[in-house]
């Protein structure tokens, strides 16, 4: 069976072709970074009539890197949310008409589901149950795994997450937009000793999270200087969120994989791609003897291969999971526990 995956829940435009029995055949990425950069962040008009204009030549691309026509594929998941509203609108109507021409059936799929099944598409994919730490966006979440559509929250952000916290520190710092790789590159030139900042809710017994502190004390450090801050500076303060959040965000890892008794870290999302938080998360299984395991670099972002993967593990157990409406139905906001078991 091949999906077709659409992906246009914010500032990327994914398109890509996954066969159950040969895995991932193409996909076909367009990133707006560059157009919202100026802006300091996304501009939800921008992004759509961005993704107007992408999807189609995307589609092209992915069928032709893949080597198949239109009428091959079998299938066609899009992402139905959560997101910007305007944006999952581009990507349903471009899925729906689509399957609509082709009379083929069609999947919402949530775009947290994708995130958080994309490691799976790599070479050496974990097996079920595993821990998964979420880290994508406005959202940062640790759950338990047992299956497709079987996920436990066992603890979330309960203000700011930690992909918020680091685009709104750069931000603080003038490292525009996107701001989280920017300031985890200047952080590997910082001074560990320089800053202190704090841990929110490292010691508590439970799971979940604050960063909304953190980034009030960067705020409050870039304060203190009286005139502008030298570069040194700013690499130091880097340095000291940097290791903050790392800080918190492997402890409570740590703390999960001891409660529930598994040995198998999975991360998903944005920030996944930080090299700091590998590093802590690589030393800190070597120490304790569990394995974490990561999306490939490249499916770290938006994408829309991750979309293909989660639907076509979805019509694999549920072949009726995908139907012939081609109504154009988002869900702007969908938690992610309100889905069904594969």
């Amino acid at each position: 069976m091949i999906v077709l995956g659409v992906e246009s829940s914010c500032d990327e435009t994914g398109l890509a072709l996954y066969d159950t029995e040969r895995g991932l055949l193409s996909h076909a990425l367009h990133s707006q970074v560059a157009m919202h950069e100026e802006y300091g962040g996304v501009v939800p008009e921008l992004a759509s009539r961005d993704h107007i204009r992408r999807a189609l030549p995307l589609l092209e691309q992915a069928l032709s890197s893949a080597g198949i026509a239109k009428t091959d594929i079998d299938a066609i998941a899009y992402t139905q949310g959560p997101g910007l509203a305007g944006a999952l609108l581009v990507g349903s109507s471009v899925a729906c008409s689509l399957a609509l021409a082709l009379d083929k059936p069609v999947l919402g799929v949530h775009h947290l589901e994708g995130h958080l099944l994309s490691p799976l598409l790599a070479s050496d994919p974990p097996e079920f149950p595993f821990i998964a730490l979420l880290v994508s966006g406005g959202h940062t979440q640790l759950m338990r795994v047992d299956g497709v559509g079987r996920y436990t929250l066992l603890g979330e952000t309960l203000d700011d997450a930690a992909g918020e916290a680091f685009d709104k520190s750069a931000k603080l710092l003038g490292l525009g937009y996107p701001g989280g790789p920017a300031i985890s590159r200047l952080a590997e030139f910082g001074d560990p000793t320089a800053y202190t900042l704090p841990r929110p809710m490292l010691h508590t017994k439970d799971f979940n999270f604050s960063f909304s502190g953190l980034k009030t004390a960067v705020l409050t450090v870039v304060k203190s200087q009286q005139t502008n801050i030298c570069e040194q500076d700013k690499a130091n303060i880097a340095r000291g969120f940097v290791d903050a959040i790392v800080d918190v965000l492997t402890a409570k890892c740590v703390n999960a994989l001891r409660h529930t008794g598994l040995k198998r870290l999975v991360i998903a999302g944005g920030v996944g791609a930080n090299a700091q938080l590998r590093a802590s998360l690589n030393a800190a299984a070597a120490k304790r003897k569990f394995r974490v395991y990561y999306p490939e670099l490249e499916f770290c972002t938006d994408n829309g291969a991750m979309i293909a993967f989660a639907g076509a593990l979805r019509l694999k157990a549920k072949p009726d999971a995908a139907q012939h409406d081609y109504s154009f139905n988002v869900r702007p906001r969908w938690p992610l526990d309100e889905l069904e078991a594969a």
